[in-house]
């Protein structure tokens, strides 16, 4: 029996170092990545020196590769400040099953057909009111012909409302296109500089876009805590042109655009190797969000924004299918 208890002590402790050597190698090429992508250079010293403390506290010890993983994903968005790391497990992951780029996409695109490429609705509120609810930003090529279909059916509104409570962001190229049809020509909006390419690249909208763009109206984006990316990049950018009024809650502010790399054939690694700054401001909304033009919780947004939209056609003497005295009792309704 003694013998048996020895054999099973020396089993669990063997597993425990094995254990805690590739934990140990996962941490160490997770520096690696950071010092060499991360646009901050110095960032990776603050990265190392947390992960050597954890070590030696055994912070990660009786951690299973999930929980390991959610951990350090936490700890890098805190350690860094920078919401955009991430880091998780990917528990079927094969290097054999990695398909090429061209499968890859086409599989991609598939997935956010199911989703309508992020369209969730788009309809005509009271007041002749124009409304997206957008939940993500697929790529661009495979989304155009859906922008233009939204942007066409609310094209003969008075004003739009674009909802981006739940949108947690996605392709820059999606993100250009969208405002492109805000803008009347082609219009630089900003730079994104990569230290491990040491290059700088300039965003801008397009001169020509497939739908009907939507110009010299009043429009609200609706925002949320869970607002994310390039949804904060649709909003940020939008409000400081003076095309947008934004409704709702302070976003995240997650700015800097990522690289995925592949740790130890076991976990995925976002790692924002980017910045951007306006060409407006010459700066932007990483850690600090978006700040809306009237702060109202998540929930009340969409009132909100018909509520302003209404007072001002009854302003501005705007026509809608509504009389004033029915403009008036609708946002009476909105109001309670």
């Amino acid at each position: 029996m003694k013998k048996l208890l020895t054999g099973i002590f020396l089993f669990h402790s063997l597993v425990s170092y094995a254990q805690r050597d590739d934990q140990k190698m996962v941490l160490s090429e997770i520096t690696e990545r950071v010092k060499h992508y991360y646009v901050d250079k110095e960032a990776y010293k603050k990265v190392d020196s947390s992960f050597q403390s954890d070590l030696k506290k055994g912070t990660f010890k009786k951690l299973n590769k999930n929980d390991f993983a959610a951990l350090l994903a936490k700890k890098l968005r805190s350690d860094i400040r920078d919401q955009h790391f991430s880091f998780r497990y990917l528990e079927n992951y094969s290097p054999e099953k990695v398909v090429d780029e061209k499968e890859k996409k086409k599989l991609h695109d598939f997935h956010n057909s199911l989703e309508n490429f992020g369209f969730e609705s788009v309809q005509r509120l009271e007041g002749n009111i124009g409304y997206i609810n957008f939940k993500g930003f697929a790529s661009s090529e495979s989304s155009a012909g859906t922008l233009a279909a939204a942007m066409n059916f609310v094209a003969n509104t008075n004003a739009l409302i674009i909802d981006l409570r739940e949108n947690q962001g996605g392709d820059n190229d999606m993100l250009l296109l969208f405002c492109s049809y805000f803008f009347d020509k082609k219009t630089d909006l900003y730079t994104t500089y990569f230290r491990h390419e040491d290059k700088t690249v300039v965003n801008s909208t397009q001169p020509d876009v497939l739908g009907a763009k939507y110009l010299h109206k009043k429009i609200c984006i609706l925002t949320s805590k869970s607002t994310f990316s390039a949804a904060e990049a649709l909003a940020y950018f939008l409000q400081e042109h003076k095309l947008v009024e934004v409704i709702g809650e302070k976003t995240p502010g997650a700015a800097n655009p990522v690289d995925h790399f592949i740790i130890q054939n076991q976990y995925l690694l976002l790692v924002p190797t980017g910045k951007v700054t306006s060409l407006v401001s010459h700066k932007n909304w990483e850690y600090v969000g978006v700040i809306p033009d009237q702060v109202v919780k998540a929930k009340d947004a969409l009132k909100a924004a018909q509520i302003r939209i209404l007072k001002n056609s009854l302003a501005t003497d705007t026509k809608t299918e509504l009389s004033p005295s029915e403009i008036k009792s609708l946002i009476h309704r909105l109001q309670q």
